[in-house]
């Protein structure tokens, strides 16, 4: 297989699986695959690497030790404006760094993601 040793899915915990989708298909036009009531499932196709969604009353948080997962964004302002019209909140208002900037957010379920880009 070409990507031996290389990151190839993520797994989430989602205390409510059709609020997360719902979600991601709205912001980040990601399409999934059922298995079963208790478990959903995206593409790198859309998501830009291999994962899904458990149903457990757990989320991912980077203050408690859990990996940030960020996204890029052409244009960072219209993607915080998506994210919030979805239900996602905002947990680090837009901020520069080095070479860009990104806001963090939570998903409807908890999980925390960033998106960053080089300019607001």
């Amino acid at each position: 297989m070409e990507n031996h040793e290389q990151l190839n899915y993520v797994e989430f915990a989602a205390k409510d699986l059709m609020v997360t989708k719902a979600f991601f298909s709205a912001v980040f036009n990601w399409q999934f695959t059922d298995y079963g009531p208790d478990y959903t499932a995206f593409s790198k196709v859309h998501a830009g690497l291999d994962g899904g969604f458990y149903k457990a009353p757990l989320c991912a948080n980077s203050a408690n030790g859990a990996p940030l997962l960020v996204f890029y964004s052409n244009d960072i302002t219209a993607t915080q404006s998506k994210v919030e019209q979805h239900g996602g909140a905002i947990i680090k208002a837009i901020f520069e760094f080095p070479g860009g900037c990104r806001f963090h957010f939570a998903e409807p379920s908890g999980n925390e993601f960033a998106v960053w880009s080089e300019k607001v």
